[in-house]
């Protein structure tokens, strides 16, 4: 199992940008697809970004898309999320997973059931 410490957050006017990051630790991080979610106050958490364990392959919530870049550094067992022209409705906790399946990454975010601490991005309007 791979464990996972979310870091980056914090509060941003509308229109800024703010990296969030992920460290991995345990089995080789290398190995596995990586995902960002959020989930705002009131709301069920969603998918945002997920990225192949090459990181050849991105793919993007349509609410995200142009916006933010998922990316990954095997070498340091880290993934990212870079936000730009960030918008008040993007607050929310913001969360990573590691998976075996890229495919349960980007459609099955019901399918888990324990989700780590997150890191939290506020944007102020």
């Amino acid at each position: 199992q791979v464990q996972l410490v979310e870091s980056g957050g914090g509060l941003v006017q509308a229109g800024g940008s703010l990296r969030l990051s992920c460290v991995a630790s345990g089995r080789t991080f290398s190995n596995y697809p990586m995902g960002w979610f959020r989930q705002a106050p009131g709301k069920e958490r969603e998918f945002v970004a997920a990225i192949s364990w090459s990181g050849d392959s991105t793919y993007y919530a349509d609410s995200v898309k142009g916006r933010f870049t998922i990316s990954r550094d095997n070498a340091k067992n880290t993934a990212y999320l870079q936000m730009n022209s960030l918008k008040p409705e993007d607050t929310a906790v913001y969360y990573c997973r590691a998976d075996m399946s890229l495919a349960k990454l980007r459609f099955g975010v019901r399918e888990y059931h324990y989700w780590g601490q997150g890191t939290q991005v506020t944007v102020s309007s």
